[in-house]
């Protein structure tokens, strides 16, 4: 596992994000919190130079309760938000029984994260799609509370995160102000999960609509991944698997066939590659930043959604 993982735990096997030690039934918060490994607690320490004693002045450290490791130094306004208190932002948000599908820490509890359910299905064009909430946290100082809705179709378990002009998908705010208010303000945002999946719907049933000819097709691919002039002959080379990948996606996926030849096929093929594609290189980080990407909005897929709407 890539070393960026410190601990998590994964509900059956999510292929989108392909990390965690997984388990046969999706937990509450009380055990999922305890799977994930984030049954600890942030502490903030004052700072003292070794040299003289001094004490730093308006500046602390975050510091883990279970094992003293700092995990960033903030300035006197930053608020903690514990892990405990985004499961319990998320159970009061979705309501009794909600159940977890991940959670997880990165960069030794520098970073957590986790992911919920929702109740309701949804269906597009005949498609089976359910909702997750996302909460990411970090407690170094250095990124910000980001909660946000994440699609995914079920028959092939890919994303369906669009960014729409009309609608937000995600929420985020910085560790300083009344994080109770704060957190307040993002349940209301969060309540706008069916605009944004009606949103979706509507998006959807364009797309459908939408026919694609072969020319078409070889159009929008050569857009969404253009060559630059500048490009050495390997990023070329790398462009040109892509193209064909996505064409391959596009023309051959069982669960798009009855969508071939429409835009919404297209975008079918284009969440397939961007949930699923091997990495170009296998870096160690390559699952965690996929899965980054994948739950609060890929460029790629933002891009290629764009471009189908206009055209």
């Amino acid at each position: 596992m890539a070393h960026m993982v410190e601990s998590m735990f994964s509900y059956r096997q999510v292929p989108w994000h392909g990390l965690g030690e997984i388990v046969e039934e999706a937990p509450d918060s009380r055990t999922a919190i305890k799977l994930a490994g984030l049954d600890w607690r942030v502490e903030q320490e004052k700072i003292q130079l070794v040299k003289n004693g001094a004490l730093v002045k308006d500046y602390f450290a975050n510091v883990r309760n279970t094992d003293g490791s700092i995990l960033g130094i903030v300035g006197n306004k930053y608020k903690i938000v514990q892990n405990y208190e985004a499961f319990e932002f998320t159970d009061a948000l979705l309501g009794e029984g909600v159940r977890y599908e991940t959670a997880g820490s990165l960069c030794d509890g520098k970073k957590v994260w986790l992911l919920a359910k929702l109740k309701d299905e949804f269906k597009l064009i005949g498609d089976k799609t359910e909702v997750y909430l996302t909460f990411y946290n970090s407690h170094d100082g250095k990124g910000s509370i980001r909660v946000f809705v994440t699609p995914v179709r079920v028959v092939c378990w890919n994303t369906l995160n669009m960014a729409l002009k009309n609608v937000s998908r995600s929420w985020a705010t910085i560790h300083v102000g009344n994080m109770q208010e704060k957190l307040e303000e993002a349940r209301r945002t969060l309540e706008m999960t069916y605009t944004y999946m009606n949103e979706v719907s509507e998006v959807a049933e364009i797309l459908v609509n939408k026919t694609l000819t072969n020319n078409g097709v070889t159009e929008f691919i050569e857009t969404l991944f253009p060559f630059d002039e500048n490009m050495t002959d390997r990023k070329k080379n790398n462009i040109i698997d892509i193209r064909q990948e996505l064409l391959f996606r596009y023309n051959k996926a069982p669960d798009l066939k009855k969508f071939n030849g429409t835009a919404w096929g297209m975008i079918g093929a284009v969440s397939d590659l961007v949930s699923h594609s091997a990495p170009r290189r296998n870096t160690e980080t390559f699952a965690e930043n996929r899965f980054d990407k994948v739950v609060t909005g890929h460029p790629v897929f933002d891009k290629a959604t764009e471009l189908l709407l206009a055209a």
